[in-house]
């Protein structure tokens, strides 16, 4: 098979929702589907000792949420699907963020009982700056919950985007009957287990089921969904790749009901891997020169190894195992001999990828968020991954002085997978973290105990404001415990000022030096290394 046709046999998606709408119980049942698992766990299952598949760190087995985004490979009708599962909590969503610039489509789980929430209309608006097509689930229709067409509205107001139903439920809760499938033309009949009936629409008609078509909940659902038929917008594969509508699903991922049907509508109609923005221009999937970047990284995900996995999307070409490559930040040659394909914790070596896989690649501690690997002669580096300034921050020390090895390696080691940040006070070997969500930090001093054996003491400092510095106009005689003077991993200056009082003052007070805000950092770091 030719590199045209490998490429276009992958399907790369993100996985995405407020948190408990089911994301990480529909990743299940797809993997099921592709014969990955076989059962499924579910974080809520806590007694049973099951857990979910793609929560593979112990904090989220605990605490039943997703904290990371998993990765995970499904062969499906003739596909290579790869998965994202990102953590639905807001406190993680800058994971969530750099997930999504690897990915070439997005699978919307709604909530059926509550409509459309705070964080999904976050990431959606992600989304949607970035262009990706989004595949819509309405979630948990074996529960009382709201009227389809309020649902439509809402979202469609909501999140501005044409709602277009590929299935329409008949019920919900006690009296959820199943689903009118519009592209197979077929009624698939909810049994109240995992077995689903379909019944062509001609078959409808014959007496065996004129108890199903003769209920009032039934002819209610038809009659409803006629008139969203008609009146409704037409369909148009074009509008949901440049992600101005988006086709609808309704279903069960618990049960699971609609879920098979809407996989395989899915597949079929999601994008291949699309050409990706460079400083060399657009780079085409079916470029033969290997090309990829890094858009996450793992420390211990084998704790009895120790080993750190960087998550490289591929972008261009194909991927063999020990081919040798460039590493465009630094121009030095790596070889690439240890790589691995994923479910979840689970994970194999693979010997090749092509464009839109996702594969794992050891990391000597040598890699960073964002950076670009080549096999080519010509040195490209793809679209910076977004950053976002920590919020909240903390001081953190070791309890136990005598660890200090761990203590520092520990710390080195998930402040390089980007979840939190890290500052150092001038003079001394205190450090700060800053973070975007109040979880992180618990994850953080979790993952310090268990993974590195260091008890941590940690103290918020509350929220601050940060703001970076030429080292040229810094005056140490200018800050204080309120506006703290304290410098980032790459020792560049960084103040963080108590407020924005405390920051229009000094502006005020101090026209003369620049405040660099974190969006603005690049172009800041870049321009002090060419100084």
């Amino acid at each position: 098979m030719n590199l045209h046709d490998e490429v276009n046999k992958r399907r790369t998606f993100a996985i995405i929702s407020h948190p408990d709408a089911g994301k990480t119980t529909m990743t299940e049942k797809l993997l099921l589907f592709g014969n990955r698992i076989r059962s499924a766990g579910t974080v809520k299952g806590k007694k049973s000792g099951k857990f979910a598949a793609s929560d593979w760190m112990d904090i989220e087995k605990q605490r039943g949420i997703s904290v990371t985004s998993s990765v995970m490979n499904v062969p499906y009708k003739g596909y290579e699907v790869n998965i994202l599962d990102t953590p639905g909590h807001e406190d993680f969503s800058e994971d969530t963020y750099r997930t999504l610039t690897a990915v070439d489509s997005v699978v919307m789980i709604i909530d059926s009982t509550k409509g459309i929430e705070a964080q999904t209309i976050k990431l959606f608006k992600v989304c949607r700056m970035r262009g990706i097509p989004i595949f819509t689930f309405f979630n948990k229709l074996d529960r009382e919950g709201r009227e389809p067409l309020e649902l439509l509205e809402e979202v469609e107001e909501v999140l501005d985007i044409q709602m277009y139903p590929m299935n329409w439920p008949a019920g919900m809760g006690k009296n959820f009957l199943g689903i009118f499938d519009r592209q197979g033309r077929q009624f698939i009949q909810y049994n109240g287990n995992e077995q689903e009936t379909a019944i062509s629409y001609e078959n409808l008609e014959q007496p065996e089921h004129e108890k199903l078509t003769s209920n009032a909940t039934y002819e209610a659902a038809a009659a409803e969904f006629e008139l969203v038929a008609e009146a409704g917008d037409s369909f148009s594969l074009d509008a949901v790749l440049a992600g101005e509508q988006t086709p609808v699903f309704f279903g069960s991922a618990l049960r699971p009901f609609g879920v098979k049907t809407f996989f395989d509508t899915f597949v079929d109609m999601a994008p291949a891997p699309a050409p990706r923005k460079s400083t060399d221009g657009l780079v085409l999937p079916e470029d033969p020169e290997f090309s990829g970047f890094i858009f996450k990284i793992q420390a211990n995900m084998n704790p009895a190894h120790r080993d750190r996995v960087a998550f490289l999307r591929v972008c261009s070409g194909k991927f063999e195992r020990g081919m040798s490559v460039r590493l465009s930040r630094t121009a030095k040659t790596m070889k690439l001999a240890q790589s691995q394909q994923f479910v979840a914790s689970s994970r194999g070596t693979i010997e090749e990828a092509y464009a839109g896989d996702i594969i794992g690649i050891y990391d000597p501690n040598v890699y960073q968020i964002g950076d670009t690997l080549t096999a080519g002669k010509e040195r490209i580096e793809y679209d910076e991954l977004p950053q976002f300034p920590p919020e909240l921050f903390q001081t953190v020390a070791a309890k136990n002085a005598m660890k200090s090895k761990q203590y520092k390696k520990g710390i080195e080691q998930l402040v390089q997978e980007g979840a939190i940040q890290l500052y150092k006070r001038p003079h001394t070997e205190s450090y700060i973290l800053g973070a975007v969500g109040e979880l992180q930090f618990d994850v953080f001093e979790y993952r310090m105990k268990h993974e590195y054996n260091v008890d941590v003491v940690m103290e918020p400092i509350g929220e601050r404001i940060p703001r970076w510095l030429w080292p040229e106009q810094v005056d140490e005689s200018l800050f204080d415990e309120r506006n703290m003077l304290v410098r980032d991993r790459k020792d560049n200056y960084v103040v963080l000022f108590k407020n924005d009082f405390a920051l229009r003052w000094f502006q005020d007070k101090h026209p003369d030096i620049d405040l660099i805000d974190l969006f603005q950092t690049h172009t800041y770091l870049q321009t002090y290394e060419d100084r």
